[in-house]
């Protein structure tokens, strides 16, 4: 399956795009390249499943096109191409792949023809390559420097070659050969009537014996930014004719996308344009007849079981996943806000529940979780949790036997493996590598390859490679190129050959030079590559090692979409067909076409310029077309391994070429070829045929026996291969591939034996110790009476089959295990953090680095007054969860003590509930110079560790504290503000209040009618509403100017007011009131509130008395919700008037009891 993008135009003018792809694999295994994708994705230069075929044409209008051409897995290599001028080349490459996804073959593809300017368009993105639509990537053409190639053009030569050249058996040397006889290849054009306006095409060829081909085409409007046309045809002949389908999925229904089951071909589902309507229409028939079903979600993607034709899961554009046991006629919400890309059918073979779903799905609080569910009921209740705590977001991949996570804590990443689903492990790399950045790049047999960002790095990664588990890495070499991808994808420049397992290519960067090399034992050995001895002509190459060498395109590096094309396939192991050249570094100047025929260690010269190279007949043919604009009716045919080549004509009048289609499994020799006679023409449909080009089908005598070798090593992997090719000069068929004839154990040499975990390879090959590494340090899983194993310093090469010889030497020995004091005993919580919340489980982590596991005694104080004791580590391995139910510090102590000793750890831990509210309470107006007292009232008032931060008026610096209280003075008149700031944990709430500072001012305090009681909410909002309809009320009624007064209505019941009088000062800082004045405010105020001239309407028919209460000097201080200034002088009044009326009451007693 594909994932899908969108795709952009490079914005040079050009006349023509050609691109070219052949697909022949067909099956459903392949080698799985992820990535890990919070933030990038990483791609190697390797074979992938089949993904698509898109291309975009030119047109009358100017517009430039652009192609991409997936690959596939164990076959040719994906190409996108985009032309500049006339002589603009074509290049190969792999495209972007989601996060985290395992790629298998299918057969559906995409072909594009553009006609407007591209902008963009939004698609569906498949989540893992089982199946999908095609995928549009954005390209740019060849000749923007950021492409990487040869700005304007790409150099052309014509060079005559000899005709009629003599192939030669692997070994001889010696310049290709051309014949200049054209010959015919049988074909037939058939025209798509009626599409000449469409942009875009699907393509879909089962494959296995089928006849069918399914094409799907469309006109997108990038104006517009959705489809308005489409056309569905079908052929049943191998493409010599096709038939129209519209009026079987429905004449006014416009489809956008076209899915084929992987493992039922027959099985076809076409998505509908969203824009017009949200429907599946489904087949069983290989698309001759449809069903439509309604959908009330979007699909963005779709994941097709590796087993179950019928299963499917659908991401929609709104994060929720959904699945189907009824190949997608039925729909049942599974999950919502999964990440994208981030969910996996539980791997054949590792998972015993094929019904189970793995996903990485968001909290409620925004984190991001590992969760396993079926796919038939994934409620709360079912879930389940593989990983204790949190993960990164966009960490998750899940591929063959392993799962990975990552996991931030320090600002460090830190990486965690499961193999076969068993408990988590930290993934172990050399202690000071400190990754900043990981990738897996592949997990194939059962070992996991890695590459790395270690924190000296920026365009460069490290590979490492594992033991089975996936936890222990190892270098396997430094300093591999990498660049970024136009959407932010990492791409590494390495390349694994297909058909021969532990073979890579690599460009690594060495003094600012890049420098390909190559590996036959994943890793262990490196070496340059030999340059071929003569060039196309016969002239000789002088390139010596290791001054000069042989650099191939593994892709460019400033473009990934335009890099250098290379290919291998399974069914011939030994053919590599690359782009590059040949100096001291790689370089994007003179690319010419190279092919090795004995598996990397010799190469020749086939082109001067840059040539699609396609495999036919399992690698026996090689089909080669010249990168170029103009229309074409030619190509070229080698049966010898590329040492001489034929002309061959596949069409009477020249085509633009848009891209070639092959029958997956390559059991047929039928090819189609799209393209068009003219800018304005419909779609040309050539069905090549090869079959005319062999006289027979190859029998035993044609085949001769070739072994696969290393410089002349023939124990490559621990095993001597052998198998048979075609001898060059039979002209057979050579059918089904057979695979190798023999393979032979090696007898171990040192050569199969890599260094293990801790150790480092010195210059005189031995393995010894790193710096950080203690050989002696044993494992906290070794208990006393048990064994482990004591490393040699070597560990042989995963899938390495060799035997006896020095195999006992180097194998790590069983020993017992002696029984150690624990030491390096840390205690952490489960998601690295040093806060939780009150009420909620946390989970803590004990870890041991050296001591007896199984028979050590822990006990853990979790601060609170409780404390629990385990037997062994063992039961604390999925985690100690424990719940405060109070907010504080807390001292967390853990102890672990055995025979032979103990160690402590300490953890402090801040438990907090949230913060919902800050109030902060200060006196509305204080005197110049006087100390003030403001305080943050909370809600809830218990939270727990608190900063405090205050700023005052335009100050730039605050001031911080731990307490909720502070005092402060001013020393200048007018207003001014504060603001506190309080932090608890991941919350910041604050509050911002004015005060008034004055030398002098008067207050009064009001009272208002009872009925204002009725509607007060006492509430800080309708208080302030209250306030200023009360200062309203008093400048209408007095003609006082606002300036001189200040209401503010105080908390509680019953309803009262405070009235500041204030000595306003003007601009020119004159006409300030003096005492007499504010005096005389005050009694005009007093008078018209005596007088109930001051009141206001509350609501229609309620109105509101305003009176005075009694006059003061002095500013009111420290009003707050719970104990206002005016509650307590009311408390103070009815107790003054109390113990007058008692000693009233007592004096008349007296008085009148002594007449």
């Amino acid at each position: 399956m594909e994932k899908v993008a969108g795709w952009y135009p490079a914005w040079h003018v050009a006349l023509l795009y050609w691109t070219w792809l052949f697909f022949f694999t067909f099956g459903f295994t392949g080698a799985e390249i992820t990535c890990r994708s919070c933030h990038s994705q990483v791609k190697p230069q390797q074979q992938h499943p089949q993904q698509g075929l898109l291309m975009h044409l030119r047109t009358d209008r100017g517009e430039k096109e652009q192609r991409r051409f997936p690959g596939k897995k164990g076959g040719e290599r994906g190409q996108e191409a985009g032309m500049e001028a006339e002589d603009a080349g074509l290049q190969a490459t792999l495209s972007p792949a989601p996060p985290g996804t395992k790629f298998s073959g299918w057969e559906t593809r995409r072909v594009t023809r553009d006609t407007e300017k591209v902008t963009g368009e939004s698609r569906p993105r498949a989540a893992a390559a089982t199946a999908a639509p095609a995928e549009h990537q954005p390209l740019r053409g060849r000749g923007s420097p950021a492409a990487g190639g040869r700005p304007g053009s790409v150099r052309r030569r014509r060079g005559r070659s000899p005709r009629g050249a003599v192939g030669r058996e692997p070994g001889e040397s010696g310049a290709a050969r051309f014949g200049l006889e054209e010959l015919r290849l049988g074909s037939t054009t058939f025209a798509l009537a009626g599409d000449s306006a469409h942009n875009q095409a699907m393509v879909h060829w089962s494959g296995h014996n089928s006849s069918v081909i399914l094409i799907l085409t469309k006109l997108y409007d990038y104006n517009l930014g959705s489809i308005t046309e489409s056309s569905l045809w079908r052929s049943t002949d191998y493409g010599t004719t096709y038939e129209k389908l519209n009026d079987k999925v429905g004449l006014k229904t416009i489809l956008s996308y076209l899915y084929v089951c992987p493992t039922n071909k027959r099985k076809i589902m076409l998505l509908t344009d969203p824009e017009v309507e949200s429907s599946l229409l489904i087949s069983s028939d290989e698309g001759a007849t449809y069903q439509k079903y309604r959908l009330n979600f979007y699909i963005n993607s779709l994941l097709f079981h590796p087993k179950k034709e019928d299963w499917i899961l659908a991401y929609s554009q709104d994060q929720k996943l959904f699945s189907s046991v009824e190949f997608g006629r039925r729909w049942l919400l599974l999950h919502e806000q999964v990440a994208p890309n981030r969910f996996y059918w539980s791997m054949v073979g590792s998972g015993r529940e094929p019904d189970l779903v793995h996903l990485e799905a968001k909290t409620v609080d925004g984190h991001a979780q590992y969760i396993t569910c079926k796919m038939q009921n994934c409620s709360e209740a079912t879930h389940g949790k593989p990983f204790p705590g949190y993960i990164d977001h966009n960490s998750l991949i899940v591929q063959d036997d392993y799962v990975f996570v990552q996991l931030t804590s320090g600002g460090r990443p830190h990486y965690y493996v499961s193999y076969r689903r068993n408990a988590f492990t930290q993934m172990k790399l050399p202690k000071y590598s400190l990754p900043k950045d990981m990738h897996v790049i592949s997990t194939d047999e059962n070992q996991v390859f890695a590459a790395v960002q270690e924190w000296n790095q920026n365009d460069t990664y490290n590979l490492y490679i594992s033991d089975t588990r996936g936890v222990y890495f190892t270098l396997a070499l430094e300093n591999v190129k990498s660049s970024q991808g136009l959407e932010g994808n990492v791409m590494i420049d390495l390349y694994e050959v297909a058909g021969i397992k532990g073979m890579f290519l690599a460009n690594k960067k060495i003094d600012n030079q890049v420098k390909t090399f190559i590996t036959y034992n994943k890793g262990r050995d490196w070496s340059l590559l030999q340059a071929p001895s003569t060039d196309l002509r016969g002239n000789p190459v002088h390139c010596l090692l290791p001054y000069c060498s042989l650099h191939l395109h593994l892709k460019v590096s400033e473009n990934p979409y335009t890099s250098g094309n290379i290919a291998s396939r399974d069914t011939a192991p030994s053919i590599i067909v690359a782009s590059g050249n040949i100096g001291t570094e790689l370089s994007d100047k003179d690319i010419s076409m190279f092919v090795s025929s004995d598996a990397g260690n010799t190469w020749r010269q086939i082109f001067e310029e840059e040539h699609s190279v396609l495999y036919l007949d399992q690698g026996g043919v090689l089909v080669a077309m010249k990168h170029t604009s103009l229309p074409i009716r030619h190509l070229w045919l080698s049966f010898d391994e590329g040492r001489s080549w034929s002309k061959y004509s596949f069409t009477s009048l020249p085509l633009f070429v848009d891209g070639v289609l092959g029958e997956p499994g390559e059991e047929t020799l039928i090819m189609t070829v799209f393209g068009h006679f003219s800018h304005r023409s419909e779609w040309q449909l050539v069905k090549v045929d090869y079959k005319s080009i062999f006289d027979r089908r190859c029998e035993e005598e044609d085949y001769r026996p070739w072994q696969l070798h290393s410089q002349g090593e023939a124990c490559i992997m621990g095993a001597k291969r052998i198998y048979r090719k075609r001898k060059s000069e039979k002209k057979c068929m050579q059918g089904k591939y057979a695979g190798a004839m023999t393979s032979e154990p090696c007898v171990c040499t040192e050569a199969d034996f890599d260094c293990d975990y801790g150790y480092e390879r010195h210059s005189n090959g031995q393995c010894l110790p790193a710096f950080w590494y203690n050989p002696s340090s044993l494992s906290k899983d070794c208990s006393f009476g048990q064994s482990y194993l004591n490393s040699t310093g070597y560990r042989k090469v995963v899938s390495n089959n060799c035997t006896d010889g020095v195999r006992e030497r180097y194998t790590a020995k069983p020993q017992q295990c002696p029984g150690k004091a624990p030491q390096g005993l840390r205690i952490i919580t489960s998601d690295g953090k040093l806060t939780a919340e009150q009420g909620h489980n946390v989970t803590f982590l004990v870890q041991l680095e050296e001591g007896d596991l199984q028979r050590s005694l822990i006990q853990v104080d979790f601060g609170d007054g409780i404390a629990v004791s385990y037997a062994n580590l063992s039961s604390t391995e999925d985690g100690i969860k424990h719940i405060y139910q109070n907010v504080g510090i807390f001292r967390v102590t853990v102890m672990v003590e055995n025979s032979l000793g103990s160690d402590n750890a300490v953890l402090y831990l801040h438990v907090t509930c949230p913060l919902e509210h800050v109030h902060l309470s200060l006196p509305f107006v204080t005197t110049k110079n006087k100390e003030v007292n403001a305080t943050a009232v909370l809600w809830p008032s218990q939270v727990g560790t608190l900063t405090y931060v205050w700023w005052f008026g335009n100050n730039t610096e605050p001031l911080i504290t731990l307490e909720g209280s502070i005092t402060f003075t001013f020393s200048v008149e007018g207003m001014n503000t504060i603001t506190v700031q309080v932090s608890a944990g991941n919350t910041i709430l604050q509050d911002t209040k004015t005060i008034a500072v004055y030398e002098q001012f008067q207050s009064l305090r009001l009272s208002f009618s009872p009925n204002l009681d009725d509607y007060n909410p006492d509430i800080p909002e309708w208080r302030r509403d209250i306030s200023r309809v009360v200062k309203r009320a008093l400048v209408e009624a007095t003609g006082i100017s606002s300036k001189h007064i200040l209401v503010a209505v105080l908390p509680g019941l019953p309803s009262s007011a405070e009235l500041f009088i204030l000595p306003y000062r003007d601009a020119t800082r004159e006409n300030k009131r003096t005492s007499a004045d504010l005096e005389q405010i005050s009694e005009r105020l007093i008078q018209k509130l005596n007088q109930n001239l001051v009141h206001f309407e509350l609501k229609p028919g309620v109105q509101i008395l305003v009176h005075a209460a009694h006059l003061t000097t002095a500013p009111l201080v420290d009003l707050n919700p719970s104990h206002s200034g005016s509650a307590m002088l009311m408390l103070l009044s009815v107790v003054f008037v109390g113990l007058a009326v008692f000693v009233i009451y007592k004096f008349k007693r007296k008085y009148f009891h002594s007449c």
